[in-house]
């Protein structure tokens, strides 16, 4: 399974981006999660936001809470991450990944997901 995200650029702080993640069309993503993940340089990925395409629940860590929003297009077999209101600390190279197993998909992000695209560069700078 190969993913494609895109929409990471240079931003001042305050402005937006929205990223996107498309999976294959021959790929059925009614039961697969997707998920953001995120590595600024010298820290840990972490999990930023997932989708269940099953059920459509979402999931967000706290600190993108109100300012983040993961959504799909199924007619395109996207996901996008709109992110408003950006801050130095969103900083990353961003990950897009999906896994069969849907209930990888929660709150804590705690799950291996099998399927990794290519990182796009946010970078948020004044």
């Amino acid at each position: 399974v190969q993913l494609q995200a895109s929409g990471g650029g240079l931003v001042q702080p305050g402005e937006s981006l929205k990223l996107s993640c498309r999976a294959p069309r021959d790929m059925n993503l009614d039961r697969w999660a997707i998920a953001w993940f995120r590595q600024a340089p010298g820290k840990e990925r972490e999990g930023v936001s997932c989708i269940r395409n099953s059920d459509g629940n979402t999931y967000y860590t706290d600190s993108v809470k109100g300012r983040f929003t993961i959504s799909r297009d199924k007619s395109k077999n996207t996901v996008y991450l709109q992110m408003n209101n950006l801050k130095p600390t969103d900083t990353a190279v961003y990950y897009c990944a999906t896994d069969q197993i849907d209930y990888y998909c929660e709150e804590d992000f705690k799950y291996q997901y099998d399927y990794w695209g290519p990182g796009t560069q946010v970078t948020v700078s004044s």
